[in-house]
């Protein structure tokens, strides 16, 4: 049981048409200078307008003007680790991209098919199955993961949205009595840019 705060960001777990999520994920860029942004396994991210991976800077609350990737952009995907070139000269293999590595590839999960499991940030129900959610703040590149650990500490917002949000909650991992319960969520239309009719 979930009684305590534990988030994790978003982990991959299935697809929404019931075959089992096989690890798959796509290859992108980060920027080959290196960005002041640390970027952790379960976080959502975004293209730039040159075409490079960083961290996703809106709440998803509303996809119209504060979609995954800012007004009316769409996620790329998530987060699940990297390859960066370090000081040295060596490739390394890192759970989440460290603030400024040089020449690292991104791993993202960006079949919008894809279920998500996270945690919401407090109490729900059963009713919450089939509403939309999205983080309660925006992530941030030094609160929003352990460098420990390498991963995310975003939850979902256990709050209802009004508008049309960027993840629809699919069913409940743990008991909906939780305290702080964990559901399968996945991108809504729109939220992701594999969705949408417009570039970023």
């Amino acid at each position: 049981m979930a009684s305590s705060a534990t988030p994790y960001g978003l982990k991959p777990v299935k697809r929404a048409d019931g075959l089992p999520y096989a690890g798959a994920v796509t290859h992108y860029k980060i920027d080959p200078a290196g960005v002041a942004n640390n970027i952790f396994y379960g976080s959502i991210v975004q293209l730039t307008a040159a075409g490079y991976i960083e961290l996703a800077d809106g709440t998803g609350k509303d996809i119209t003007t504060n979609n995954f990737g800012g007004s009316g952009i769409g996620a790329a995907g998530v987060f699940v680790g990297c390859e960066y070139v370090d000081s040295n000269g060596q490739t390394q293999h890192s759970q989440y991209y460290p603030s400024g590595a040089l020449n690292a590839v991104a791993y993202i999960v960006d079949d919008p098919n894809v279920l998500f499991q996270a945690q919401l940030d407090g109490v729900s129900g059963q009713d919450d199955v089939g509403t939309v959610t999205g983080f309660p703040a925006a992530q941030n590149a030094t609160t929003s993961g352990n460098t420990s650990t390498g991963n995310s500490t975003m939850a979902l917002d256990a709050t209802v949205q009004t508008t049309v949000g960027g993840l629809l909650i699919m069913g409940f991992v743990s008991p909906t009595t939780d305290a702080y319960p964990d559901v399968l969520v996945k991108f809504t239309t729109g939220a992701h840019r594999v969705t949408m009719s417009t570039g970023v």
